[in-house]
């Protein structure tokens, strides 16, 4: 297969030892493209830099979570701004709003995700979102700028069916993780991934973040990795009635066209990604 991890947060410290070793295990599955999240200022610039070290396999996001909005600052945005002109990076985010934590103060968030979509419009680079728990706020800002930006996707979408209409709505994509793994959490989730247009749709892993409870084999490790996409792609698949080959193009393509891919390298003599775990 060839598949496309939308959202990972490989420079997180937890991959300091390991970081590509976790990117060769990745690509040996078929996950032939990774976007690597940007989260804070220096998150985004440490995301940057990576991808330079991975042309055509690794590309980045460069924002500023909603855990961090308070340290929104004019020097941070022009940061932000100059990381935008390189061609490897190819959203802005993660933005938004984060209720369930409020880290950061709502005033705070809400003044930091209106700069990064005025970003957006800025560089005609599409969004990477984060909500939780704070849809009408988002909803509403969101409202504002939609018909001015590129594109966006809600991602890690863990919301009400309502709640997914809404950004349907608006055209957004939506970007589901292992979360629909969690039967403590993710089972409201299956009445509706089935309503989610083919052309809307994209996986993420959310790495290190969120790893899948059902997987098998079971990894010993707390911290998810890239290479585990394929076990919420077959998740996914099955709670949309689909085969897992026919989901993996889709979702593919419509990561490619969102953040405007070029197609992966070609596979070396001997390379035969495998699919699966």
């Amino acid at each position: 297969m060839d598949l496309i991890d939308i959202g990972c947060n490989l420079t997180h410290d937890s991959f300091d030892k390991d970081r590509a070793e976790v990117i060769a295990a990745a690509q040996e599955v078929g996950i032939n493209q990774m976007v690597v999240t940007g989260a804070s200022f220096e998150g985004s610039r440490a995301a940057r830099d990576l991808t330079h070290d991975y042309p055509d396999v690794l590309f980045g996001t460069a924002g500023v979570h909603p855990h961090h909005a308070s340290s929104w600052s004019a020097e941070g945005e022009s940061l932000l701004r100059e990381l935008l002109q390189d061609p490897r990076v190819v959203s802005v985010g993660e933005a938004g709003l984060d209720y369930f934590r409020d880290f950061s103060p709502r005033a705070d968030q809400a003044r930091a995700f209106e700069a990064q979509l005025e970003l957006a419009v800025e560089s005609g680079k599409p969004c990477f979102l984060h909500l939780r728990d704070a849809h009408e706020d988002f909803h509403a800002i969101l409202k504002d700028f939609r018909d001015r930006l590129d594109n966006a996707v809600v991602h890690c979408f863990t919301g009400s069916k309502t709640e997914l209409y809404a950004y349907l709505d608006l055209d957004c994509h939506i970007g589901i993780t292992g979360w629909i793994c969690d039967e403590r959490r993710g089972t409201h989730m299956k009445d509706y991934l089935g309503d989610i247009p083919a052309d809307r749709l994209m996986i993420e892993t959310d790495a290190p973040y969120l790893k899948p409870r059902n997987l098998r084999p079971k990894i010993k490790s707390h911290r998810n990795e890239p290479r585990v996409l394929p076990w919420i792609l077959g998740t996914l698949a099955v709670a949309r009635e689909v085969h897992p080959a026919t989901l993996a193009a889709e979702t593919t393509s419509n990561a490619r066209r969102f953040f405007h891919l070029p197609n992966p390298p070609p596979a070396q003599p001997g390379e035969s990604p495998q699919g699966c775990l």
